[in-house]
């Protein structure tokens, strides 16, 4: 009972923040973004400023449109927003306020065959993700210009899932002026967002794990975050049940604030001796 708890009281968060930062619902029924005075500032996870219901913009997509204006600028804003929530959740930012992270944590709970990628390739492909934030989030956007000295958005364009579900789609059912103009570019989009739905079904989180550049930002604080994991070591017994819990393939045991922990709190409810805690506040 109290892990069932546990994960509803978090997907209740997930789904509130979804909401709350989504909430300008005309935008859904009249298929037009919400240019308002909100859209100035940044929701800490990846939500499309595109969205017809986004009431905030994007941090990544706000860092690429920044740099790609000029190379040499960086926002201090959304890089000290970014830092904020990185030195005060970490990737529980992942575990509880992320609406992509919900809806691929959703369809994991879909009756079907289960499988994690081998050990060897999953330790390898956890990498790309920095790779995606390093060159698709930042030096594409500063190299790749075109004639008039202007960059483009890369990650947002031609990779990001989050943005074809939450903007793409909703736009092409409500505006017919957009659906006469459907391209290649959309179609590769919309080929990469079926590729992760069928991904969930299968494993958790595939796109957290392998491809979000912001997952990749916030892992970078997971030893010094505010909010972390603690394993009694004299309390273990080394059972391994969190490990065989952990849907993100942690080493909990050897590595409990691993980058790729999102505090979901699943081994907390397995361990036998109440080993592991959540903790608020500095180490």
């Amino acid at each position: 009972m109290k892990k069932v708890s546990r994960e509803v009281k978090r997907n209740f968060i997930q789904l509130m923040v979804a909401a709350l930062i989504n909430g300008y619902a005309i935008g859904f029924k009249e298929g037009r973004i919400y240019k308002g005075p909100t859209k100035k500032f940044c929701v800490p996870v990846l939500n499309c400023y595109s969205c017809p219901g986004a009431l905030g913009a994007c941090p990544i997509g706000s860092m690429q449109s920044v740099l790609c204006g000029n190379g040499s600028r960086v926002s201090l804003y959304i890089l000290g927003v970014l830092m904020l929530f990185g030195v005060l959740l970490g990737r529980a930012v992942c575990g509880f306020l992320c609406p992509f992270g919900l809806i691929q944590g959703m369809i994991y709970k879909i009756p079907f065959v289960k499988r994690n990628l081998p050990q060897r390739a999953d330790r390898i492909l956890r990498y790309v993700k920095y790779l995606v934030l390093v060159l698709f989030v930042i030096l594409l956007p500063i190299l790749a210009r075109n004639e008039y000295g202007i960059g483009t958005t890369w990650f947002c364009k031609y990779i990001c899932p989050a943005g074809t579900l939450e903007a793409g789609v909703p736009l092409l059912i409500t505006n017919a002026s957009l659906r006469t103009s459907i391209g290649g570019l959309f179609y590769w989009k919309a080929s990469i967002l079926v590729v992760i739905i069928l991904a969930s079904l299968i494993t958790y989180r595939p796109f957290c794990k392998y491809l979000c550049p912001l997952g990749a930002f916030y892992g970078l604080f997971a030893k010094i975050s505010m909010v972390r994991m603690e394993l009694d070591k004299s309390a273990c017994i080394d059972c391994k049940a969190c490990e065989k819990k952990c849907d993100m393939q942690v080493d909990i045991t050897k590595n409990i604030n691993s980058a790729e922990c999102i505090q979901c709190g699943k081994c907390i409810d397995v361990c036998p001796n109440g080993a592991i805690k959540r903790r608020f506040g500095l180490k």
